[in-house]
């Protein structure tokens, strides 16, 4: 009997240990091979229905190891909503924690320099992974529907990579960028230079908007401003052409003739002195240093070269010639 009950505890105990080491290689066997795997694990889901889900999807084979080892190590308590990806490679027990930790799926979206507001709501439309919910947006009320004070919210959002998860609002992007160009802003006009023609800093954010539109060259942009504050100071016309093509909006068709650059409106810089009333794009960190910091010379113009670059001149003889060589083709 004793020799019996010593072959039924042996054979018990090693049933034990081959369920505890199929369980084992169930939890710690990736099944995830060739592409990562995506399971959206909707708000409230049951820890039941979690572990069906990444069965159905593959991450996980026999549910019954990943059920008990949810329960007995508490994590089935702590899985969190959203949506993750699997990369080739995750064992089942990794997936559980990354659901524990929170660790979803990331998307970014990127807003670059010199963008318009209606270019970067555009973008935010067509993200098929945000929560949409800005419908009809007026940029003179856009801040203050986002909680972001007052005032037309052109040139009010960073240029940068911005990173999230699915369902993340619109809203939310921008209140983002936002606070990101609230700082930059801060920090520039901590730098300035003493002596400026502007005046504070929601100027510089127009002017860096400026230049941020009249050159893409690192090179150029302190000189640009240099420009423009020399023209603010002597009370010259700014005579931009992006500040006049903002102001016609979706009207403008590409072509800027000189029946355009003589129609009066708030944004015609060759009709009207000093700054536009708003900025005009989203300037980037470069050109918001630049309009605070601008360049030790005595430029007063600048034309176009064809090349991506400009030619600078003190004086408005040199300017007139550099205009008939740039931009009409002709040499004197």
């Amino acid at each position: 009997m004793l020799r019996i009950s010593l072959t039924i505890v042996a054979c018990l105990l090693l049933l034990t240990f081959a369920v505890l080491g199929y369980g084992w290689q169930q939890l710690h066997q990736s099944r995830v091979d060739a592409a990562p795997v995506v399971v959206d694990i909707p708000r409230g889901a049951s820890f039941r229905s979690l572990t069906a889900q990444l069965q159905d999807a593959d991450v996980i084979g026999h549910s019954l190891p990943f059920l008990v080892w949810g329960r007995i190590s508490g994590l089935a308590a702590n899985v969190k909503a959203g949506e993750y990806e699997f990369t080739p490679g995750t064992t089942p027990a990794q997936a559980l924690q990354q659901i524990v930790d929170g660790r979803v799926r990331l998307y970014s979206l990127t807003i670059l320099e010199g963008w318009t507001l209606s270019r970067v709501l555009a973008v935010l439309r067509d993200r098929s992974e945000l929560r949409h919910t800005l419908d009809e947006v007026d940029p003179q009320t856009l801040l203050s529907d986002l909680g972001l004070g007052e005032g037309h919210a052109e040139g009010w959002f960073f240029p940068d990579t911005y990173v999230f998860a699915r369902g993340t609002t619109d809203a939310e992007i921008l209140r983002r960028a936002n606070q990101r160009m609230q700082r930059e802003l801060e920090q520039a006009w901590a730098s300035r230079d003493v002596g400026l023609q502007i005046e504070d800093p929601y100027e510089a954010l127009i002017l860096a908007s400026v230049i941020e539109k009249e050159t893409g060259r690192a090179d150029e942009r302190a000189k640009v401003s240099q420009v423009f504050h020399r023209r603010l100071a002597l009370g010259m016309r700014l005579q931009t052409d992006p500040t006049v093509i903002y102001g016609y909006g979706d009207d403008f068709d590409g072509r800027l003739t000189r029946r355009l650059l003589h129609a009066d409106h708030p944004y015609n810089t060759y009709t009207r002195t000093g700054l536009p009333p708003t900025p005009i794009a989203m300037p980037g960190r470069a050109a918001l240093q630049a309009a605070v910091q601008p360049a030790d010379t005595e430029y007063l113009f600048f034309v176009a070269r064809g090349d991506g670059s400009s030619f600078f001149s003190r004086d408005y003889d040199t300017h007139r010639a550099a205009v008939r060589r740039y931009q009409l083709g002709l040499e004197d």
